[in-house]
């Protein structure tokens, strides 16, 4: 199963009403006109947990190519028993997680799903719900998700890993035995951003008029959106964005939506991406739906030929040494990379390795060809605002798939026994926490053989 489709069934089971079902009962086999009733398997203080909470988690541990079990699911509910734990210990220790915090993290998920699914219409398409109704279904548990990681990071707060202690985690393990590490690339990069002319500017501007003078004298919005709009997620939908709520559109159309009436045509707003008109279609309290048309001034030819030969001098003083690249990134690059030197960071890791298959492939097929140390020629591309610029490339380092080792691997391993010594605080938490707090578990679980006592005698 690939990669981008668990974490869609991921997604997916975050997603779901509730598969409601009895304990033994595959829920993938439920008839659908059987209806069944859910039931309360286990308290934790003030929390409970349902038949439906471990259904569903069996269901996405299910899709993901596990085989049935009755062990599967002895697991899933003892995960979830942690949970309500650490919930309810944020209850006592009146954890606050703030509606911004919430909104935050929950833009953050959406961005990474859009970007492996490749769009926000083709996320919509896949769920059959609008992205409100996807960031609304989301917040609930990304807030327990939120208050969980709060009291988890006290918990493991103090936990600190030496040198020492990472080499002798290391070498622990029997040489047969260690892992194998896959091929990572680092990868910087250079970006020229031609400068958009007055002329330019001046044609955009006169086009996005001429198109709202032609909407005042009665042509239909939404047609002109789909022949002239060069907002490509919207163009086809007679520029229509769909429901969304405040935060999410520049704010420089905020500031106007929010004041119009339905069926307004508004003055022509610029932002970063280029010319706007829009048309207010409906609003929901604090949720508006708009139709835009977007014109975006584009660099000339002769812009870009001029960015291209710049980013070969650029290129020629770094192999002549006579600039490093990371300072060449700093001084020239357009890009918000060019701030670390030039450093591509991968938005899932945080860091600036690579696995191949991650990259991006436009850029995977230049750095591919290249020897460590090697700058490409200037590269042509379309940046996320749709304009075109060139870029230089230069692949940093690339590991070849080897055993684990301390000289390379060092982060990795280190990474490792950090997480073995947090779990072992978090154990001894548990042991703690379950003699002071009410658990109460069904008896259909009798014969889980559960990691910890959660309060059996």
């Amino acid at each position: 199963m690939t990669k981008l489709k668990i974490l869609i069934i991921a997604f997916l089971i975050m997603l779901s009403a509730g598969i409601y079902a009895q304990p033994g009962i595959d829920s993938t086999s439920v008839p659908k006109d059987k209806i069944l009733i859910d039931q309360v398997v286990a308290v934790v203080g003030s929390y409970i947990i349902t038949y439906s909470d471990v259904e569903n988690e069996y269901l996405q541990f299910l899709m993901q190519g596990n085989t049935k079990g009755m062990a599967a699911r002895c697991s899933i509910l003892e995960e979830l028993l942690f949970q309500k734990l650490l919930l309810n210990q944020a209850d006592l220790d009146s954890v606050q997680i703030t509606d911004k915090q919430v909104d935050a993290e929950v833009d953050r998920r959406m961005r990474y799903f859009i970007d492996q699914i490749g769009s926000k219409e083709k996320l919509e398409e896949y769920f059959k719900k609008s992205m409100l109704e996807i960031k609304e279904d989301l917040k609930p548990k990304i807030k327990d998700h939120l208050m969980i990681q709060q009291v988890q990071s006290k918990i493991t707060q103090d936990v600190k890993v030496t040198p020492s202690e990472v080499s002798e985690y290391f070498n622990s393990i029997p040489p047969d035995s260690l892992p194998l590490i896959s091929s990572e690339i680092e990868v910087y990069q250079i970006v020229k951003e031609p400068p958009v002319s007055s002329d330019e500017v001046q044609i955009a501007t006169q086009k996005i008029t001429d198109l709202r003078n032609r909407i005042l004298k009665g042509e239909k919005f939404a047609t002109l959106a789909n022949l002239y709009s060069e907002d490509k997620n919207t163009m086809t939908k007679g520029g229509e964005i769909g429901l969304t709520g405040r935060g999410e559109l520049p704010t420089e159309i905020e500031a106007v939506a929010y004041g119009m009436k339905q069926g307004d045509v508004s003055p022509i707003i610029k932002t970063k991406e280029g010319y706007h008109i829009i048309q207010l279609i409906e609003r929901r309290g604090e949720y508006i739906n708009i139709r835009q048309i977007l014109i975006i001034p584009k660099p000339s030819t002769l812009d870009l030929v001029q960015a291209r030969k710049d980013l070969e001098n650029i290129k020629s003083l770094i192999e002549m040494d006579s600039i490093t690249f990371e300072k060449a990134a700093v001084k020239h690059s357009t890009d918000p990379t060019g701030v670390n030197g030039g450093a591509i960071i991968n938005a899932y890791s945080g860091n600036t390795k690579f696995d191949p298959a991650d990259l991006d492939p436009t850029i995977f097929f230049i750095i591919d060809k290249l020897k460590v140390g090697e700058i490409s020629a200037p590269q042509l591309f379309t940046d996320e605002n749709g304009l075109q610029a060139y870029r230089l490339l230069l692949l940093k380092s690339r590991t070849a798939p080897h055993k684990a080792n301390l000289k390379d691997d060092y982060p990795k391993i280190q990474a490792t026994v950090q997480s073995i010594k947090q779990n072992k605080e978090i154990n001894k938490w548990i042991n703690k926490k379950t003699e002071k707090t009410y658990v109460k578990i069904s008896n259909d679980f009798d014969d889980c053989k559960f990691q910890y006592d959660w309060g059996k005698k």
